[in-house]
């Protein structure tokens, strides 16, 4: 029998680090995906936004000009005092050197920035990078994103992730030699997994000694690979009660204590999202979760 265990979010992790309120700022810094290179396609779940923040106005291009609206917003809306520049759309690693450290300095503009979040893909990283990365933390709280998704590299190879379980490993023990904290993305729910695929993911992600998760469940998007599929084969999407039972057993039997929650449920645009239609209200699936595990 399961016994109720106490979660850390990312958020009590701010809290108790900055005792103030403490806000991410999405950034879109022009890189892309190496699967989108010379014609090739995406992952099937991705759009033509990637993961991307769709927060500027379009007289809004700059890494700085996005840092300074995010910084004037959010410290109005969400009374934020303190904040993190999180490189988020496609992969944030993937470029040369020169530009690389270009970009990430470009955001440093303001001091009550104290935290730097950069996504990423297990192969879009190598020694270069990461000494870059870690310069940073020197001054700033450095968390870096992976994408794994799935151990099952028979699924990896069908959403087109372009990379392999072995990549991930490979790619955590590096982040690791650095010191680098790394936060690892997983999506329950992908075509054709079965629960028992799902708990070997979250196996990984605790063997790969992953500081932190963020958990997805998978969703479908207007104008992507993964919306023709489901069109025509009609395959079986996690249910409300699935997903949070999954999620709930993962957080109770398989991670370990100290891990932290980046996310526990996924965020949606819901003019562009085809199924599942309980994907659209986050509130209740994270209110789900949380009173099937004690937070107190």
């Amino acid at each position: 029998m399961t016994q109720q265990k106490k979660i850390i979010t990312f958020n009590d992790y701010l809290r108790k680090k900055y005792n103030c309120k403490v806000y991410r700022i999405p950034l879109n810094t022009g890189l892309i995906c190496p699967n989108r290179l010379n014609g090739n396609s995406s992952c099937i779940y991705c759009d033509e936004f990637g993961s991307g923040a769709r927060l500027y106005p379009e007289n809004i291009q700059t890494i700085a000009e996005q840092v300074k609206y995010g910084i004037e917003l959010f410290s109005q809306t969400r009374k934020a005092e303190k904040f993190y520049v999180y490189f988020q759309s496609f992969s944030n690693t993937f470029g040369n050197i020169e530009t690389l450290k270009k970009l990430y300095d470009s955001a440093f503009i303001d001091d009550r920035i104290c935290g730097l979040i950069i996504g990423t893909r297990p192969d879009c990283i190598n020694n270069e990078i990461l000494e870059l990365i870690n310069s940073y933390s020197k001054k700033y709280d450095v968390w870096l994103e992976l994408g794994l998704q799935s151990a099952n590299n028979k699924t990896l190879e069908f959403i087109k992730r372009g990379h392999t379980l072995e990549d991930y490993f490979a790619a955590a023990d590096l982040c690791h030699k650095y010191n680098l904290k790394i936060v690892t993305h997983i999506i329950l729910g992908l075509p054709y997994e079965t629960k028992t695929d799902m708990i070997n993911t979250a196996k990984a992600v605790k063997s790969a000694k992953s500081e932190g998760i963020k958990i997805h469940s998978l969703y479908i998007i207007k104008n992507t690979e993964l919306a023709k599929i489901y069109e025509t084969s009609k395959f079986q999407l996690l249910t409300f009660d699935e997903y949070v039972n999954i999620v709930c057993e993962i957080i109770k039997d398989i991670l370990p204590a100290e891990i932290i929650y980046h996310r526990l449920t996924g965020e949606t645009d819901n003019a562009r999202t085809i199924a599942p239609e309980w994907i659209k209200n986050k509130t209740a699936v994270l209110n789900a979760i949380k009173s099937n595990i004690s937070t107190k």
